[in-house]
Order: structure tokens, then C-alpha cells, then sequence
């Protein structure tokens, strides 16, 4: 789907405020309310938009620590990976898992409450994972610019 202007407008406002009303979002981009609501069908229907969702702050709700953790895996073989992915999604206090380029293989992102419970999941959990090598943990110790929109 080619991405005009209106449908930019449009995933710019909603990735800003995704709970406004079709009415408040047409007036936000200058269209009437039964275009702004096929566009944005349209842009859910081609997977452009695919969800919404509520953005918690994680300390207000008792996940004070987060952990970036670099994990290199013995064998690169296909299965392997598949496993090792299966494994890290099911886990809760992973929030983000990136398969990356370089000196590592995955890229974790890991919320906990404090760091002896990161600890605790750290050791009995991330290293029992399936083909583990090597781990880093990298403590966030300030959020300069947490994600919150991608540009458009």
C-alpha cells in the first residue's frame, strides 16, 4: 500500500494518541469522518496498523530495572535459532527479542522489579535457555529516549 499524505497524518496522530475518536482524528487532518474511518480500516486491513495498546510506565508498576542482554548461541543451524526464539518468547520479563548482526546472535530486552530479581531470571532462566554461549547483561541506568513513534 502506498502511503499518501492523508494516511500519513493519519498513523502520526494515532501513533500520538491512538484512543481519539475517528471525528477528533478527521478534524486533526482535515477530512471528513467516513474517509478518515475507510483509511484507517485500510491501514489496519494491510497491517500497517496493527494494534493499539495502552503505554505504561514500568516503574509506576513495579518493573524498576530494565536489562538489554546480548546472547550469542553455540550452533547458528536453523533449528536451533527457531528454538532458542520459541523459548525467549514464552518468557514474560522478555519484552523485545531481536535476532542481530555482529558479535552476538539475539538481543533481549528484559524488564524485572529489581536486580536481585533480574538476577534470579538472569541465572535460572536466560542461561538455561537452549544453546547459550555467552550472555552480557547492559543495565539501563537512565531512559534518554525510550521508544515512542516511529518517523513517518
Amino acid at each position: 500500500m502506498e502511503l499518501g499524505k492523508t494516511e500519513t497524518k493519519i498513523l502520526t496522530h494515532l501513533q500520538t494518541d491512538a484512543r481519539m475518536t475517528n471525528q477528533e482524528l478527521a478534524e486533526q487532518i482535515g477530512i471528513s469522518s467516513s474517509p478518515c474511518w475507510r483509511k484507517v480500516r485500510k491501514l489496519e486491513e494491510e497491517e500497517i496498523i496493527k494494534g493499539y495498546r495502552a503505554v505504561l510506565n514500568r516503574k509506576k508498576i513495579g518493573l524498576g530495572v530494565m536489562v538489554f542482554v546480548r546472547v550469542a548461541i553455540d550452533s547458528h543451524s536453523e533449528a536451533e535459532a527457531r528454538k532458542f526464539e520459541q523459548e525467549v518468547t514464552a518468557l514474560e520479563n522478555v519484552v523485545a527479542c531481536y535476532s542481530i548482526g555482529g558479535d552476538a546472535d539475539f538481543l533481549i530486552q528484559v524488564v524485572s522489579r529489581d536486580l536481585d530479581s533480574y538476577a534470579e531470571f538472569a541465572m535460572s532462566v536466560i542461561r538455561r535457555l537452549p544453546g547459550i554461549k555467552e550472555m552480557q547483561s547492559m543495565f539501563v541506568l537512565k531512559e534518554i529516549k525510550p521508544f515512542t513513534a516511529f518517523p513517518i
